[in-house]
């Protein structure tokens, strides 16, 4: 049974034709091990050998079927890849050619690569997690993984974790069957198959890039070859963004280039944390949901120059407007968002989104023409809105566009 076991693996790692190029992949370059699949080959052997000698040596002492679960994950860890096909790499180099135009805003860069990412391996969900302390937290992330944006996860214990330490690409073919994964977490969100891939900025490994299946085996080799190059133009914009500076690299994942306020993913992380101190504390917590009201005139009348000068003038009158201790980010194009904590009532929010609107409303001018824009902001309440952060968030975006809908129809009526 065992040795059966061991060769439905299919000793694909072990029994390769080109098992040499394979080791210098795998970083197993020097090794000997007997992989050659001849009829006096034993699997087992090969099996073990195939792995690096200080993970080897405590399976002799572990029972067979202990002995199989634990060859199978170090086996899996060793991930092929190969080159995607040419449609996938001419959309690959189309990406690139968007993501030159984002420039340094290595936020919205990650966040398209998380978006193009499914479309290119078939993934139900993709994203990017940055190592910071103790825990990866998730600053990029679409499909089925959109609902985890900012979350944060203990570092250790984790397959992400566990690639940042290692630095190289690592697979999880079921999640009900691998021990290094969290397999209640995966059933919630229908996650059966993963793979991780490291980012890399100058020298050390930073986060992951990582693409989630809801089928076992859901990924091939072809797709691990498309992740890696995915991978690596989030390690140019890393590069070009933040040269060596650590600090600086947090900064530029985590705000908006053209305003510098905080971008969606920071903003959903200081939510999660400001909706856990205020729970705790059975206290309250605003959230204003904000869009632009006039900014594509400009931009249709002036030009996107004037645009981004609105946009950075807005920013700064909003965090005129607000305390210290209120979060003002930037979550779309002509979208912001604000987090209010510890407010005494609704009554404390109403003025704060007074205030935001008549600092917003005054006219300035950009190379001599005067522009005055509006915004309509809709409201949600901790607790009175309800506990959950996307609830929340879904009805200050209700609020926000009736409150839209109303100054239209004022405006038509007039």
């Amino acid at each position: 049974m065992l040795r059966a076991a061991i060769e439905w693996q299919e000793l694909r790692r072990c029994c390769l034709p080109d098992r040499p190029a394979y080791c210098r992949r795998a970083g197993l370059a020097g090794r000997t091990p007997d992989y050659r699949p001849n009829a006096g080959c034993d699997p087992l052997r090969a099996a073990r050998n195939a792995l690096p000698r200080e993970r080897r040596v405590c399976y002799r002492k572990l029972a067979p079927s202990a002995a199989l679960s634990s060859w199978k994950t170090d086996l899996d860890q060793f991930v092929d890849t190969a080159t995607p096909s040419p449609d996938t790499l001419l959309r690959i180099i189309a990406a690139q050619a968007e993501i030159a135009k984002l420039g340094l805003d290595l936020g919205s860069v990650m966040a398209y690569v998380t978006e193009q990412v499914p479309q290119l391996t078939g993934a139900s969900g993709a994203a990017v997690e940055f190592a910071e302390g103790d825990d990866m937290v998730y600053r990029a992330a679409s499909g089925s993984a959109a609902g985890m944006l900012g979350l944060r996860l203990r570092r250790s214990g984790s397959l992400s974790g566990m690639c940042v330490t290692r630095g190289e690409l690592l697979r999880c073919t079921d999640s009900e069957t691998d021990p290094r994964v969290d397999r209640d977490a995966c059933r919630r969100v229908g996650l059966r198959s993963m793979l991780v891939m490291p980012l890399t900025h100058a020298d050390t490994t930073v986060g992951v890039l990582k693409v989630m299946s809801p089928d076992v085996d859901g990924f091939s080799a072809a797709d691990a070859g498309t992740l890696r190059l995915m991978a690596d133009l989030i390690a140019a914009a890393m590069f070009h963004a933040a040269r060596n500076e650590a600090n600086e690299l947090y900064l530029r994942a985590t705000h908006d280039a053209l305003t510098g306020l905080p971008n969606r993913a920071l903003f959903y992380d200081r939510l999660r944390q400001s909706m856990h101190t205020a729970l705790r504390a059975n206290g309250r917590l605003g959230i204003l949901n904000i869009d632009m009201d006039g900014l594509k005139p400009i931009n249709d009348g002036l030009g996107h120059r004037a645009g981004d000068a609105a946009l950075r003038e807005i920013a700064m009158r909003m965090l005129g407007a607000v305390r210290r201790s209120d979060t003002v980010a930037r979550v779309g194009g002509d979208e912001f968002a604000v987090i209010l904590p510890n407010v005494g009532g609704r009554d404390d929010v109403d003025a704060q989104r007074a205030r935001l609107a008549r600092k917003v409303g005054e006219p300035f001018e950009f190379d001599g023409h005067p522009l005055r824009l509006g915004v309509s902001v809709g409201i949600a309440m901790l607790p009175d809105d309800g506990t959950d952060m996307n609830a929340l968030i879904e009805h200050a975006d209700r609020e926000m566009y009736e409150v839209k809908r109303t100054r239209t129809r004022r405006v038509a009526q007039v």
